[in-house]
């Protein structure tokens, strides 16, 4: 799951009809369907709910489940896949072929683009070998280079946080392995990092909080955007010194997870541990061997070169590109509508394939994966012959920025440009705001709407709305048939960080669950500990349960799901600005000048 992303993508669609012309030619031509304007339909008040397929999909998804059978497959068989890794093309096409064989249609892969240079870790270990042997707990960094074989050298503490630092470290590191970060603190685990929604948090969750910068950027997430630019813009050229000085290999402290959970020899392995900005591009990549530390084998370094205590490190490196310009690639896969007016309509499912490294991506997001296939699994050994089209979409680069995707949206169902102001442009893509004009496809007014899941394994308590207010009395129906699941709460608060902010930035109704965070952002998120054993069996079949009859619902509607005002990100900067002439005698800039 990916942090930190810019929602303000938008589009607007014509629909097009396609006339069927009869080969007997004294026979009237049928009239085709009438072309639907999602933002115009009229919702009932009340929901027309088949009990019976309630009870069959539970059936289905509770006593006959095939989730953890998905999951192993995925997690164990495959292990990690990062995008544009042997791995991540290895998951692309077991996912297609294991929708195949549920009975899906037209399963594929979807490109998306070029994304990059394809990467793999084979091995990487690192030990002391002096004042004391001992073995420390690492792996490579995402597309770090190799070592030339296992090289040792002598452990040099480097701290570089302006431009002036450079100099105090100029021809003293060559053949050294740098320690590159300060030690943190290692906080006793003295709060659980396993837990699940109260009661009363969830009915916190579900009034929407109105404040001061509702629509615009808070204050601290502000701050923090300074701050990841700043580290951004010195992260490469820390870099290329290091390249330069011709240093061995570089070591960095892994973050703490929520609540001390970065302990334990847990260590976190993502674009926070790399060392540049965007490692994966040919042109951009680290030229040095860079491996993140569990902190308390980084601690033992730390401490003794604060001593002034000689100390040396052995580390191997092994580590294999696989392509400069590697494409990514999105797993397709559907159950054909069956309904002649409706069956052009697609409701969609599904969550992010990709994975970091360190460990399998079992949580992060091979349960969204796998809950997404178990959900199309339960419709089609029930024989379900739904209305809408149902299309399931794996996504890959996610992590790196929505890639899949924003590619497939873009490919599909619109796209509005990014902003080129010189701030904006100090950013990565991905966080760059929209700016139109708005470019919009067809396809856009076919999708009823899109469900998500990405934070890990915990059972579903509700949903985010993501600020569309008018399918909160939906849901509300959809809902109360799943009480005794623990599906109780709606929030129209947004939730941001996957791929659903994709289809919401275009108009079109995209939806993340509400989920017990469980031990997701102490111990799994991003980490050598995702694993099938953090995975919660219980949990994904209630997920996918649900998930599944959401699925079916969104499709035996009459109508589409209603959908939110079209977005317009040309107009949001300017909605925002002052109201001109509400000072009595201000005199503008403008008027000033002679």
């Amino acid at each position: 799951m990916h942090a930190l992303h810019l929602r303000g993508l938008a589009s607007v669609i014509v629909g097009t009809t396609v006339c069927l012309y009869a080969a007997d030619k004294s026979k009237p031509t049928p009239a085709a369907p009438a072309p639907v304007d999602p933002y115009a339909e009229v919702q009932p008040a009340t929901e027309t709910l088949d009990l019976a397929m309630y009870q069959k999909i539970r059936d289905e998804g509770l006593n006959h489940s095939h989730v953890m059978e998905f999951a192993s497959a995925l997690a164990d068989g495959i292990g990690p896949r990062l995008t544009a890794s042997p791995n991540a093309k290895k998951a692309n096409e077991w996912t297609r072929d294991t929708l195949t064989k549920i009975g899906l249609e037209n399963a594929h892969l979807e490109d998306w683009g070029e994304f990059g240079m394809g990467w793999q870790q084979l091995n990487t270990w690192a030990r002391m070998v002096t004042p004391d042997t001992a073995v420390l707990i690492v792996q490579a960094t995402p597309w770090s280079p190799a070592t030339s074989g296992p090289v040792t050298g002598e452990v040099v503490p480097v701290t570089i946080q302006d431009d002036k630092d450079f100099d105090k470290y100029k021809g003293k590191l060559e053949g050294k392995v740098v320690l590159y970060g300060a030690m943190r603190d290692v906080p006793p685990v003295e709060k659980a990092l396993f837990d699940r929604y109260t009661e009363k948090e969830l009915e916190d969750l579900a009034e929407f909080p109105v404040n001061a910068n509702a629509g615009g950027i808070p204050p601290e997430m502000q701050a923090r955007m300074r701050t990841f630019m700043e580290r951004m813009r010195m992260v490469d050229k820390v870099a290329q010194f290091f390249a330069d000085e011709k240093v061995a290999a570089v070591i960095e402290p892994s973050r703490d997870g929520r609540n001390g959970g970065g302990s334990g020899g847990t260590l976190f392995d993502d674009n926070g541990a790399t060392l540049g900005r965007t490692p994966y591009i040919a042109e951009k990549k680290v030229k040095v061997p860079v491996v993140v530390a569990a902190i308390e084998s980084y601690g033992r370094l730390f401490r003794l070169t604060q001593a002034h205590v000689p100390c040396s490190v052995e580390i191997d490196v092994e580590t294999k590109f696989t392509g400069e310009h590697e494409h990514a690639f999105d797993t397709i896969a559907e159950i054909p509508g069956t309904d002649p007016k409706l069956k052009d309509q697609v409701v969609m499912l599904g969550g992010h394939l990709d994975s970091w490294i360190a460990g399998t991506g079992a949580a992060d997001n091979g349960a969204g994966t796998v809950v997404a296939m178990e959900a199309v699994r339960i419709l089609k050994a029930l024989g379900v012959k739904p209305r809408r089209t149902i299309r399931i979409a794996l996504w890959t680069g996610e992590e790196q920025g929505l890639f899949g995707s924003k590619g497939y949206v873009t490919q599909h169902f619109g796209s509005s440009k990014t902003s080129t102001a010189p701030d904006q442009m100090a950013l990565p893509e991905f966080m760059r705001r929209a700016a139109g004009p708005l470019e919009v496809k067809p396809e856009q007014k076919l999708i009823s709407g899109y469900f998500n899941v990405d934070n890990g394994s915990g059972k579903i308590h509700g949903i985010y709305t993501q600020g569309n207010a008018a399918i909160a009395t939906v849901f509300a129906q959809w809902m109360e048939p799943l009480k005794d699941l623990g599906v109780t709460t709606i929030t129209n608060r947004n939730t941001g960080g996957t791929d659903h902010l994709s289809f919401d930035a275009v108009g079109i109704p995209g939806f993340q669950f509400i989920q017990d965070s469980l031990d997701y952002d102490s111990r799994r998120h991003h980490s050598n500990m995702d694993v099938y054993e953090g995975l919660e069996a219980a949990d994904l079949k209630q997920i996918a349960t649900v998930e599944a009859i959401f699925v079916y619902n969104a499709a035996q509607r009459d109508q589409m799901l209603p959908r939110k005002p079209l977005p317009n990100p040309e107009q949001e900067q300017k909605l925002r600005e002052p109201l001109p002439g509400i000072f009595p005698g201000a005199v503008t800039p403008e008027e000033k000048k002679p």
